[in-house]
């Protein structure tokens, strides 16, 4: 049996660029030969791409907010597997968490067993990175920061300045990288750009992983990861698992980059039981498989190619006749916007969408949409054949606003991280339906009573 060992990349906020740091240091251990791959702590569907081009295996997501701890354990269990190093990058700062204080990397870490290397960002201090050091190193008396590495060091007079003021501390500077263009990563409104869009992502990825190999003590780093906290390990069942049942038997997965947004561990685990997984292309004119009897319209950036998707026929009439087949379709976010009447980019021109449901959605007047989701289907939902009855885990990302055209059932019941009643997410009509949350997992009857 493969016993992996691992560690997790965090910071102390976000921007501090520990995606960069993470991806140099997956390409630069897969080149020394070693067995690795990642994780992605929340409900980021946009890093895990890049992390699966730097290593060269599937990134899945560790979300310790929508997912149970066997859940998390779970897919600690899969990645060990095939993997002898397993690498999780954090989300936001190490103690950051949902609106209700759960969730945090730090938790994440401290169940899994994990040391936590800091990446700081030293662009505009000095010796007050031991100030911010302690602190993080105190705060938490079970999460275990074993090392640091400096990011964005400007010169080698102050990468001396920072080793100095962090002597005085008990933990280990692995590295310091030096502030460089070459490692940008471009970014737009949800993240970054998505890996698929970067015609030079293997030269960045390879020019990343030499400047970790030269920046970083990796034998050091090694010596500091620590064994996966797998209750199978020990002889302890994986209790509380709730696996998302599939949409259908075959589900045909709208794929390309209008819609890039589904989760790596639900689509393996349907296709562990089972369930034949195609994929199409909306932006190539392709509609759905006629033999799947479900479709699934992930979140993406359709409004970035909404006049593409207005004229896409193909992709329209195989839709329309998935839907007058009676075929269950579900749309997520972007995948929900498309499944409506029209969509107004952000320059104020509508295009026309498929029509399934009464709905529109604009960019032109911009407004967020975030956090931490807790879902429950109605009644509605249930009687059209939607399988997703326990309650979920999920989260809401996204800027558009909404108009609803006619009457039609809501799809889901809402709360917020705070256990706030929301108003209800999502449509349904006849057996189309969908919502702007993107769903993580499904969670217990006791998980969501617990919120009142």
């Amino acid at each position: 049996m493969t016993i992996a060992k691992g560690f997790v990349i965090a910071a102390p906020s976000s921007g501090s660029g520990k995606t960069t740091i993470t991806l140099a240091l997956l390409r630069a251990l897969r080149d020394t030969g070693v067995r690795i791959s990642s994780g992605k702590s929340g409900p980021d569907y946009i890093d895990p791409a890049f992390h699966s081009a730097a290593s060269g295996h599937p990134c899945l997501n560790y979300d310790a907010w929508a997912m149970s701890l066997a859940q998390l354990s779970l897919n600690a269990t899969e990645q060990e597997k095939h993997s002898d190093i397993v690498v999780i990058e954090g989300a936001m700062g190490l103690f950051d968490g949902a609106a209700d204080g759960s969730g945090s990397v730090a938790e994440l870490a401290v169940h899994l067993g994990l040391p936590v290397i800091l990446v700081v960002d030293c662009k505009s201090q000095a010796q007050s990175v031991a100030a911010l050091v302690h602190g993080f190193l105190t705060y938490h008396p079970h999460c275990h920061i074993a090392g640091v590495i400096l990011n964005r060091v400007g010169s080698e007079r102050h990468e001396r300045i920072l080793r100095h003021a962090l002597e005085q501390l008990n933990v280990i500077v692995l590295g310091a990288f030096y502030r460089s263009e070459k490692l940008a990563l471009p970014e737009r409104h949800l993240g970054l750009v998505q890996a698929s869009e970067r015609e030079d992502l293997e030269e960045f990825l390879n020019a990343a992983g030499e400047v970790a190999a030269e920046s970083v003590d990796v034998p050091a780093l090694m010596r500091l990861t620590k064994v996966l906290a797998i209750p199978a390990r020990e002889n302890k069942e994986l209790t509380g698992i709730s696996h998302l049942p599939p949409l259908g038997q075959h589900i045909a997965i709208a794929k390309d980059i209008a819609f890039a947004f589904s989760y790596e561990h639900l689509l393996s685990d349907w296709q562990k039981r089972g369930v034949t997984l195609s994929f199409f292309s909306p932006l190539a004119d392709e509609g759905p498989s006629a033999d799947a009897d479900a479709v699934f319209l992930s979140g993406g950036y359709p409004e970035l190619h909404a006049e593409t998707l207005s004229h896409s026929n193909g992709f329209k009439s195989g839709m329309q006749a998935a839907a007058e087949a009676d075929k269950l379709i579900y749309g997520e976010c972007g995948g929900y916007m498309v499944l409506g009447e029209a969509l107004t980019d952000k320059s104020g021109q509508s295009h026309e969408m498929l029509g399934l449901l009464p709905i529109e959605t604009s960019f032109a007047n911009r407004k967020l949409h975030l956090g931490y989701r807790k879902l429950k289907a109605t009644e509605a939902a249930g009687a059209s054949g939607f399988p997703w009855l326990k309650p979920l885990g999920a989260h809401e990302f996204h800027y558009s606003t909404l108009t609803v055209k006619s009457e039609a059932p809501s799809l889901f019941a809402a709360q917020d991280a705070e256990h706030h009643e929301l108003d209800p997410l999502g449509h349904i009509n006849g057996r189309v339906m969908g919502s702007f949350a993107h769903v993580v997992a499904e969670r217990s009857e006791e998980w969501w009573s617990a919120s009142f």
